[in-house]
């Protein structure tokens, strides 16, 4: 097994194992300012199923880790990262460290765990949490932020991370090899160029579909002179109200910024056609999720319908394989992975590898809780040591739930600026969750009592 340098302690004991993998329901009352709400999802209360992996190690250092959910159902995606408990619980720290992607294996691997994907759904959300875990705790055992660690990892360790099966007939293990070696050409430059400038972002802070158009407007004014590029907007719901509030943010923006907008999965193929060219003369840069996730020979469909608009999608792509259907369909325009959608940072090595060698540039999905704080590690890795350029890419950023956690996202000019501490960046603050844990934190306790009242 090749570890990690810096990984393991001269002054730690060998037999340091994983003691506890502690989980929590945390659930935040977005829905009240309807913030996150869309077409689909009209009245979210954005969620993390949040994990602890706890160890013996003596350095005090844990792994958080989470995957998200927008209200009801994160009991059971909670109930989920309890099901893997077993195998996390004695095994080795330094092991787990040095090979992150012997837990992905294991646990994608339960025969019987399995039976309930394979691979997709509840079970593969937690498999995330558990695995992103781990990575948090091996960047923090190295005194790193986990870009820098992928960065500045062995192109074939890193290879030895991913799952192939089911790839092989469109990305290989010498593929990636090979791209991973060509990415390391001109890394120290290009990470010195991500300190000084950071990465390219865009955001969907006034373009939530329950917000007034006088909100829309403010918002879409103020991320022009914040410096944001881009900006993103809900629609779907209601046609007539999509022209309107298309026509109010381009006249808040002007002709040379960006407007993507996002139909969280609302239409069938059809009329995701129809509904886009309606709203052509308002220069739609991309139409996200137009359609089911699942839906490839769709999103090619439509992608072929709205041109020269491009298609996002994969937010809500459950794995690496049906990211490389719509790569070799030709079906996207914009790969959106998600930090905690797949199974972990392993996966997302994998789906990073078949963008770069289809030529698709990646935008990933954030918001949500904390999945900003993820992402950007994914995005900076991919720029550093992967495919040199962040031409035709930005980092989705929405302003809310940042306060909760350690080592919160930085934004200035428009761009993310590179983590610095050791870690994921996924720590939530102890105090949050004792005020949001589900039904009782502080927050929700008190909003009992007085329901009761």
């Amino acid at each position: 097994m090749a570890a990690i340098p810096g990984t393991v302690s001269d002054s730690e004991p060998a037999s340091a194992v994983v003691t506890a993998v502690d989980t929590y329901d945390v659930r935040f009352p977005t829905s009240r300012e309807l913030d996150g709400s869309d077409a689909m999802n009209p009245d979210p209360d954005y969620s993390a199923a949040y994990a602890v992996l706890r160890t013996d190690a003596g350095d005090g250092l844990e792994g958080h880790g989470f995957t998200f959910t927008i209200g009801r159902g994160n009991d059971i995606q909670v109930a989920a990262i309890d099901a893997l408990r077993p195998y996390l619980i004695g095994r080795s720290v330094a092991e787990l460290c040095a090979d992150p992607g012997s837990l992905a294996r294991d646990l994608t691997g339960d025969s019987q765990l399995r039976w309930l994907g394979p691979e997709k759904g509840v079970m593969h959300m937690a498999i995330g949490a558990a695995v992103n875990a781990a990575w948090d705790l091996a960047a923090k055992r190295q005194g790193k932020p986990l870009w820098r660690l992928l960065a500045d990892a062995d192109p074939e360790w890193l290879v030895r991370q991913i799952d192939f099966r089911y790839l092989s007939d469109a990305l290989t293990p010498e593929d990636a090899l090979q791209l991973l070696r060509a990415g390391r050409e001109g890394a120290a430059e290009r990470a010195a160029t991500l300190g000084e400038r950071g990465y390219p972002a865009y955001t969907t802070a006034p373009g939530w579909l329950g917000y007034s158009d006088e909100k829309l407007t403010r918002l879409a004014k103020q991320a022009v002179a914040d410096g944001f590029t881009q900006i993103k907007l809900k629609v779907g719901a209601d046609l007539d109200d999509d022209r309107r509030r298309m026509r109010a943010a381009r006249a808040a923006v002007g002709p040379d910024v960006r407007i993507a907008i996002d139909a969280n999965q609302r239409w069938d193929v059809g009329p995701a056609v129809e509904w886009v060219k309606a709203l052509a003369p308002y220069d739609p840069y991309w139409i996200e999720e137009p359609t089911s996730p699942d839906d490839v020979l769709g999103h090619a469909a439509i992608r072929a319908g709205v041109a020269p608009v491009k298609v996002a999608t994969g937010e809500h792509c459950q794995n690496r394989i049906v990211f490389k259907q719509l790569l070799q369909a030709g079906a996207i325009d914009i790969l959106q992975l998600d930090a905690t959608r797949v199974a972990g940072v392993n996966e997302n090595l994998a789906i990073l590898l078949l963008a770069a060698k289809f030529g698709v540039p990646v935008c990933p999905h954030a918001g949500g809780v904390g999945l900003c704080e993820l992402v950007q590690h994914l995005s900076m890795f991919d720029y550093v040591a992967l495919t040199g350029t962040t031409d035709q890419r930005a980092i989705e950023y929405v302003d809310h739930l940042h306060e909760h956690f350690e080592d919160p996202v930085r934004i200035e000019r428009g761009a993310y600026l590179p983590p610095t501490a050791p870690g994921f960046s996924g720590q939530l603050k102890a105090e949050s969750i004792a005020a949001y844990r589900y039904p009782g934190g502080t927050y929700w306790a008190a909003e009992g009592e007085e329901a009761a009242v």
